[in-house]
C-alpha cells in the first residue's frame, strides 16, 4: 500500500475532511491542518512527501505558508488549491515553487492523478528532516541547539538555532530576509529586523573560528551562508 505522507492545509472544514478521507482510502497517510499557522507547525513536527495548500486562508495565506515551507525544505512538492482562476495567481504560485495548481471546483479523481504525477516526478518517499548539519569544520546539532567545532561545543539560543538552521537549509543560496523574519519573529517589522541583525552578528562571531565559512549580507535581499573551500 502507498504510504506517502500528505499535509493538507484547508480552512473549509467540509472540503478538508472530504479530501482527508478520500486520500486515506487511496492509501495515503494524511494530516489535515485548518489554517496556515497550524500547517507550518505540523510541517515543523513531521516529515511529509507532499503538501496540498489552499491559497485563501485565515492567519496565514497559502502563498506565505509555501514560502516558509520552501525555506525549510526546498525539495518538498506543493500543490495549490484555489477558488480563483486568475493567471496572476498561477504565476505567483509557480514562482514560489509550486509543482501543480488545481482550481476549485475539481474532481477527486483529477486531484489524485495530479498528486500521483507530482510524487512520481519527485521520487516518492523522502528522507527524514535533518537535525544535524556539517559545514566547514563545524557540526550544528539543531535538535540540541549546539554548534560543535573541533570537539568544543557552543550552546546556542533558540533564535540563533532557528536562524542558523534556515541558513543551513539554504546553504550557498540567499535566505530571504523578510521570509526569515516572518518565520522566526512572526513579522518583518523594523524592530525585528534590527533584532535579526544582532543575531546574525552573534552567529558570525561563533563561525569566525573557520575562516572558510562566512555569512554574507546580500543587500536588499537577505543573507547567505557560504563555504569558501
Amino acid at each position: 500500500m502507498n504510504r506517502d505522507k500528505l499535509l493538507i492545509v484547508e480552512d473549509d472544514e467540509n472540503l478538508g475532511q472530504i479530501l482527508k478521507e478520500y486520500l486515506e482510502l487511496k492509501g495515503f497517510a494524511t494530516h489535515l491542518a485548518r489554517d496556515g499557522e497550524e500547517g507550518l507547525s505540523e510541517f515543523n513536527k513531521q516529515d511529509f512527501n507532499l503538501c496540498i495548500l489552499d491559497i485563501m486562508m485565515p492567519k496565514k495565506d497559502g502563498f506565505t505558508l509555501a514560502r516558509e515551507i520552501k525555506l525549510l525544505d526546498r525539495q518538498v512538492p506543493i500543490i495549490f488549491l484555489t477558488a480563483k482562476s486568475m493567471k496572476e495567481d498561477t504565476i505567483e504560485g509557480f514562482k514560489i515553487g509550486a509543482d501543480d495548481y488545481v482550481t476549485k471546483p475539481f474532481s477527486m479523481e483529477e486531484l489524485l492523478l495530479r498528486i500521483t504525477a507530482v510524487l512520481r516526478r519527485s521520487g516518492g518517499m523522502k528522507l527524514e528532516k535533518k537535525t544535524s548539519y556539517e559545514f566547514g569544520k563545524f557540526i550544528f546539532h539543531y535538535d540540541q541547539q549546539l554548534l560543535e567545532f573541533d570537539k568544543q561545543k557552543q550552546k546556542l539560543t533558540s533564535k540563533e538555532s532557528e536562524l542558523l538552521r534556515l541558513l543551513c537549509q539554504n546553504m550557498n543560496q540567499t535566505l530571504d530576509r523578510s521570509a526569515a523574519l516572518k518565520m522566526i519573529w512572526k513579522d518583518d517589522s523594523y524592530f525585528n529586523a534590527r533584532s535579526m541583525d544582532v543575531y546574525i552578528a552573534k552567529l558570525r562571531k561563533h563561525l569566525k573560528k573557520d575562516q572558510n565559512i562566512q555569512i554574507l549580507t546580500i543587500h536588499g535581499e537577505g543573507f547567505k551562508l557560504v563555504s569558501l573551500t
